[in-house]
């Protein structure tokens, strides 16, 4: 099994890259889709984000309000430290679990928006880096995600810095190209992933 990280900036195409991974048989661990997950309605996660912020956090029907919740923590670093000691754990916990599950020979794919942001590239045995130019993620944003572009810069200073992510990338992929290029760029590295997985040495068994 080979584990890899896969990270990029907010306009990189990252979903676009971790999308084409699965398609050449990629195992996706989603880490946002799992931080869901871990507070959905009735689970230990959301009453210990209840326990922390008030019931305030909740929307009508019982589940998390997410606007709500981010207008609280993110113009407050401790708020927002308290709510990552929360959710994190359980992320990391349930993607290990996941991980676990997957086939000896697989390459599994953890898509985590922030994982040079808190330092999580020890975790992996390579992390891949979709890069792109400032100028391209800001037209992205604007043009098809329809964000002012006041917004869409604001969002790409509040993650790292390009050369903070380029410093932890095993293996880059250049998206300042189109799609067709892109996926050219995307099955070589699948690739090179998929023969590193066939090198590795199989797991051993738990001696616990």
């Amino acid at each position: 099994m080979l584990s890899v990280g896969l990270t990029g900036g907010i306009g990189t195409g990252k979903s676009e890259v971790s999308r084409l991974l699965v398609e050449c048989g990629a195992v996706l661990i989603d880490a946002d889709r799992i931080a869901r997950e871990v507070v959905a309605p009735g689970t230990p996660g959301l009453a210990a984000v209840v326990d922390a912020f008030g019931e305030d956090v909740l929307a009508p029907d019982g589940s998390l309000d997410r606007p709500r919740l981010g207008s609280l923590v993110f113009a407050d670093a401790e708020r927002l430290a308290v709510l990552n000691a929360i959710v994190h754990p359980l992320v990391g916990a349930r993607s290990r679990d996941l991980e676990a599950g997957a086939p000896e020979d697989a390459v599994v794919v953890h898509d985590v928006p922030l994982l040079a942001e808190n330092g999580l590239a020890p975790l992996y045995d390579l992390v891949v880096v979709v890069d792109a130019s400032p100028e391209t993620q800001l037209d992205r944003l604007v043009r098809l995600r329809g964000m002012t572009e006041q917004d869409a810069r604001a969002r790409m200073a509040a993650q790292a810095t390009r050369e903070k992510r380029l410093e932890i990338a095993d293996i880059v992929i250049d998206n300042d190209v189109p799609l067709e290029e892109l996926q050219r760029r995307v099955r070589d590295v699948w690739a090179e992933l998929a023969r590193r997985a066939r090198e590795r040495e199989p797991r051993q068994p738990s001696q616990e």
